[in-house]
């Protein structure tokens, strides 16, 4: 049988690749992917190239820039060139590139931008890594060049955008091209924001260090330097740990890029660096000169006082300033410490955590803050032997003994919840002479000072009250305050024209009006003392300050002229009805227009006018206004230098043994000149007083009128705060011999005008048959009831208008009674 043939399989269809298939395949995938790429390459291209079309013309105009202009503030310095007060919101010196220290530049080149001379203007490599590092965030930050930052800063917003990155980088190149690396270097250096309100290292340099950019070490240098990353958080006077350890890393960089040698460095990682923790402040405490000038500047100059760089230089004596500040603010506080204790200005729940309660402490202080030397705490433990309390700096501290004291009522245990001094209560402390503690309060009492030179009136020291951050209000050119004895030199003045002398008796009796003169009740004027010494020579009368003679002076000489004589020293005549009162101080005065008063005594009598501002410039220093008042002359005549002359010697008794006889024991020179004043309930105190060279003047009372107690007097109150200036503003000042001007003779050690002088050497100078062309003796030896002359307007129970050294009015009752009524009707 044959054999069937055999079944044949079919041969598999895939067989094994070989290597000429694999190349090819390789070469096709290889085109794919490149002309993938290239097609992606050309998109983005075109994508870009499309932005930049958008972008490129909607890119600000950096012209500009080569004549770099930026906001500065304006700046207000004393005659001799100490910052007192800057204004605008930005704070910057600008300062050229060629006046900017190395070490500035070094350390700031060391940390921002080491290559910044060498690129471009941007650092690809960095801005790669950037972008890749924020993938997926749609975030773009860090590579930034000085030259971006500087277009950043400019002219874009801080956000972190694509968008915003593309601009910046084109503004990069366009500021590349257009300026030098110089020029932009410059800019960045006096743009950058760096704290504390601080814009560019030269305005950093003052306000960290209290000193100019040049003098800077390379530690402080370096300091500075770490600011543009973080002006808060880097910031040495807010958080020293972590600026400290900026400062290392940026002499660290410095070293390594050549700048400093491995010497240099160590020296400045050693360095301890002394900051200005007031930073923010001028250095002298001139707040109420600095805003006045400023208004006078603004009233000039509009809304470009704050950014055109003007420099204001004012009259001000940097040293009297001071002097005057830190004597008002002693002044007041003295006299807080005799208040009673008014209680803690707020309590709080201390946490038992220790991080709580440090934060806790923190907050409520933020809305207590120091008020000069006058410092919040955190009372933590209360006893009536010890407190224990702690400030927002520093570690807890003890307050015993004698620092109790002021706060005694508080520590009691039958004290009121809202007076006691307990855990959590937010208090005021100060440091005594003897370096330790006291327990104080903000005072309410309020005060001024102003401080004139006659010759000229220029202001060089004016202090507006206790503290301008708590009350702005200028007392000493704003408040119209009852001069109240103060006043009466200017009453004396006229009668010296009517023929009074130094030596005219006057007597020193009661007075008494009755209801029908007043209109109202009987009413009696006091002396301070409560004492009448009957007849005293006029000059023994002011010195002792003795109320009946003054207003038996101003009945001779006439209440309208002395109204129209006191507008010869300033004074305005509607401030001063012409009443009897006015020979006391019932009227109404700034105690700037005291000092001006007191400077026509002080300068043989001429009027000056009080300026303050000396001259204006641009910030490149070009003078834009210059001031200076002419001398005086007989056109700027008020009074006789007779009538000045005869003041002086008569206001000189006053400071050597009279109300003011302090002034003298402590100063130890006789060149001395003033008067103290005290209204009804001592609600205000004054003394103003003068050298030859300065007229100064002191005020204190409460905002609203209240009395500051029995005891409190002007010479008690004011005359201290005055002592304490003229001891710096007289320092090395040789004593001065007054010259006697012509028409003035001297008999028996006594100055008369040369037409009252005859028969001066007689005892019975001044009383009946005495001297003729003398007048009589003012005042009998009884006492005075009613009586003619002009009076007052009185209203029965109304406090503010009744004054002890005052005087109900004297005319015919029924035409008084009529003219008050007609007042107060108006």
């Amino acid at each position: 049988m044959p054999k069937e043939p055999t079944e044949r399989r079919p041969a598999s269809r895939s067989r094994a690749a070989t290597p000429s298939s694999w190349n090819r395949r390789f070469l096709q995938l290889g085109l794919w992917v490149l002309g993938l790429g290239a097609a992606g390459v050309l998109s983005l291209v075109i994508a870009v190239a499309v932005a930049l079309a958008v972008a490129y013309p909607n890119l600000p105009d950096i012209s500009e820039l080569s004549d770099y202009r930026p906001k500065l503030p304006l700046r207000v310095y004393s005659s001799d060139g100490v910052l007192l007060g800057e204004f605008g919101e930005e704070r910057r010196n600008l300062t050229p590139i060629a006046e900017i220290p190395a070490v500035m530049k070094n350390a700031v080149l060391a940390i921002e931008d080491a290559r910044f001379y060498s690129h471009g203007g941007v650092d690809y490599r960095g801005l790669l890594r950037a972008a890749l590092a924020n993938l997926g965030r749609a975030k773009s930050q860090g590579a930034s060049t000085i030259t971006m930052q500087v277009a950043r800063n400019v002219y874009l917003s801080s956000e972190k955008t694509f968008t915003r990155k593309l601009y910046e980088v084109l503004l990069t190149f366009k500021l590349e091209h257009l300026l030098s690396k110089d020029q932009i270097l410059e800019i960045y250096m006096n743009q950058i924001y760096l704290g504390n309100r601080a814009y560019g290292f030269a305005a950093a340099s003052e306000i960290y260090y209290g000193k100019p950019m040049k003098e800077l070490t390379v530690a402080e240098a370096a300091m500075l330097a770490g600011l543009p990353q973080a002006p808060s958080a880097n910031n040495p006077i807010s958080n020293p740990k972590r600026a400290r350890a900026r400062q290392l890393y940026i002499i660290e960089r410095m070293e390594e890029n050549g700048f400093i040698t491995a010497a240099q460095a160590e020296a400045a990682q050693r360095q301890e660096l002394k900051l200005r923790t007031g930073g923010a402040e001028a250095a002298t405490y001139a707040a109420w000169v600095a805003e006045t000038a400023r208004q006078l500047v603004f009233a000039q100059y509009g809304a470009e006082t704050y950014t055109r760089g003007l420099n204001v230089f004012t009259t001000i004596k940097s040293a009297q300033q001071e002097t005057a500040y830190r004597a008002l603010r002693k002044g007041i506080m003295d006299y807080e410490r005799r208040q009673y204790y008014r209680g803690p200005e707020q309590f709080i729940d201390l946490p038992r955590d220790p991080k709580e309660l440090e934060e806790a402490i923190d907050d409520v202080l933020a809305d207590h803050p120091d008020n000069g030397d006058v410092m919040a705490a955190v009372v933590l433990e209360a006893g009536p032997k010890k407190v224990v309390a702690v400030r927002a700096v520093g570690d807890p501290f003890e307050i015993t003994g004698d620092g109790l004291r002021p706060a005694q009522s508080g520590l009691s245990d039958k004290a009121a919840p809202k007076i006691r001094i307990r855990p959590g209560a937010v208090i005021r402390v100060a440091r005594t002479p003897k370096n330790s503690w006291e327990i104080t309060q903000l005072p309410e009492v309020e005060g001024a000072f102003v401080a004139l030179n006659p010759k000229d009136g220029a202001i060089q020291a004016m202090v507006g009250g206790f503290d301008f951050n708590k009350n702005k209000f200028n007392h000493a050119t704003q408040a119209w305050r009852q001069p109240g004895s103060g006043f009466k030199p200017f009453i004396y003045s006229a009668a010296l024209e009517k023929g009074f002398t130094p030596s005219t008796i006057v007597n020193d009796a009661p007075l008494f009006f009755d209801a029908g003169v007043t209109g109202g009740q009987p009413w009696e004027p006091k002396n301070y003392d409560g004492k009448f010494e009957g007849p005293m020579p006029l000059h023994a009368a002011l010195a002792r300050s003795k109320n009946m003679v003054s207003i038996r002076i101003l009945q001779a000489v006439g209440t309208q002229n002395a109204q129209d004589w006191i507008t010869r020293f300033g004074f305005d005549a509607d401030k001063h009805p012409a009443y009897l009162t006015m020979a006391l101080g019932a009227g109404s005065v700034t105690p700037m227009q005291m000092a001006v008063g007191y400077s026509v005594f002080a300068n043989g009598g001429y009027r000056v006018n009080p300026w303050l501002i000396s001259k204006v410039t641009d910030h490149r220093g070009k003078v834009l206004v210059e001031t200076q008042p002419p001398l005086p002359t007989e056109a700027m005549r008020a009074i006789d230098a007779r009538n000045a002359f005869i003041m002086d010697r008569l206001l000189q008794e006053i400071a050597s043994s009279g109300t003011a006889a302090r002034a003298k024991r402590e100063l130890k020179r006789s060149d001395l000149y003033g008067k103290t004043g005290t209204t009804n309930d001592s609600i205000d105190t004054w003394f103003a007083g003068f050298h030859p060279s300065v007229v100064a003047v002191v005020w204190m009372g409460y905002d609203n009128p209240r009395p500051l107690g029995d005891r409190e007097t002007g010479g008690s109150l004011s005359l201290p705060v005055w002592i304490h200036f003229m001891e710096t503003a007289l320092r090395g000042v040789p004593e001065a011999v007054p010259t006697a001007p012509a028409g003035v003779v001297n008999v028996g050690g006594e100055w008369y005008y040369e037409e009252y002088a005859r028969g001066a050497g007689v005892a019975s100078l001044g009383l009946p048959g005495g001297v003729p062309g003398e007048p009589a003796p003012i005042g009998g030896d009884a006492p005075v009831r009613g009586s003619s002359g002009q009076g007052t307007p009185w209203v029965p129970g109304d406090k503010s208008l009744l004054n002890a050294d005052g005087l109900p009015p004297q005319r015919g009752a029924a035409e008084e009674r009529r003219s008050i009524l007609d007042l107060f009707r108006n």
